[in-house]
């Protein structure tokens, strides 16, 4: 059987890359076998086509942060051409997870005018039912280039136009929780670099609602990449330290020591990346690259004591928002 038949017809919401601003959230109850499930918010009908498409060579990574449920059969993502259900749309790319045998793997198609072409398979893969996942599809100019969390997983050549794209689905024996999108090249927009180590000003301090937001590219070889946030004291009660030496991610306090954040590490050389602060009453709340990596303590009076933030470290910074 060729790659994707089973989704063939199912009706299910879809996501619209050029709709979303930064992170979508959804939650919602288990879906039963085959039920198609989306974050995407309102009606189960075919949505409405999107404004506009991808560019070749654009680079947008969708991260659905989800769990599977029990047991799993499939669960495809589709990145695909409208969303129309009869006749059912071109898909580019075809994404397809498999736990039907004893040993998952994926398989990957591209359906053209209601035909399917040559699957490509994939064994190996590191997943296990009723555990959580990352998932990051990154957009070349000939290929897409995914890993499963944190890890290169598999390269899959386009046969269709990439530009063509304007939908994504998801569908099948998960519950998706987040979907993220990273839709801007600072190289395509011509966007102007900052020097480093970078300072903003905060002459309020921080208060709830209010979101830090560090966009930049990972040079070649990088060493580590550091987000502080000092007092009008000159200390530093908040660190967020990123180490390319070990590859942890974690909080620094005031006296120097380290907090882990248990996290798939999602820096790598020549790749994009945001970091997302959000202040919320008693601390900070992290974000990467649209998925939630928990929180950090710290009390109102605190955080409205800050006054400054400084970026510095092995990076190409190009977007300090606060």
């Amino acid at each position: 059987m060729r790659g994707g038949e089973e989704a063939a017809g199912q009706a299910g919401p879809h996501v619209h890359p050029s709709s979303l601003a930064g992170e979508l959230q959804a939650s919602g109850t288990a879906p039963g076998p085959s039920t198609p499930v989306s974050s995407a918010p309102g009606s189960h009908s075919a949505a409405p086509k999107a404004q506009a498409a991808m560019d070749p060579g654009e680079k947008l990574d969708p991260l659905p942060d989800s769990f599977i449920l029990q047991p799993p059969v499939f669960y495809p993502v589709d990145f695909q051409c409208g969303c129309s259900l009869n006749p059912q749309p071109d898909i580019i790319i075809h994404f397809n997870p498999r736990f039907h045998t004893s040993r998952p793997h994926v398989i990957c198609n591209t359906l053209h005018r209601g035909h399917w072409q040559t699957e490509a398979r994939w064994p190996g893969l590191a997943l296990q039912r009723g555990t959580g996942f990352l998932i990051l599809f990154l957009f070349g100019n000939e290929e897409v280039k995914v890993s499963v969390n944190g890890q290169h997983f598999l390269h899959y050549r386009y046969r269709l136009p990439l530009s063509r794209v304007d939908t994504l689905g998801i569908f099948g024996d998960i519950l998706v929780q987040t979907v993220g999108f990273l839709n801007i090249s600072p190289f395509l927009l011509q966007s102007p670099r900052l020097e480093l180590p970078c300072s903003r000003t905060l002459s309020r301090g921080l208060w709830p609602g209010q979101v830090i937001i560090v966009r930049g590219l990972v040079l070649q070889e990088p060493k580590h990449f550091t987000l502080s946030l000092r007092d009008e004291a000159a200390r530093i009660p908040v660190m967020l330290r990123v180490s390319f030496s070990d590859y942890t991610l974690s909080w620094v306090s005031p006296w120097g020591s380290k907090t882990l954040i248990a996290a798939p590490f999602l820096f790598y050389p020549q790749r994009f990346f945001e970091v997302l602060l959000l202040c919320q009453e008693g601390g900070l709340k992290l974000a990467l690259n649209g998925q939630s990596l928990g929180a950090t303590s710290l009390g109102q009076q605190a955080l409205e004591r800050l006054r400054e933030l400084q970026v510095s470290g092995n990076i190409q910074l190009y977007c300090v928002h606060c």
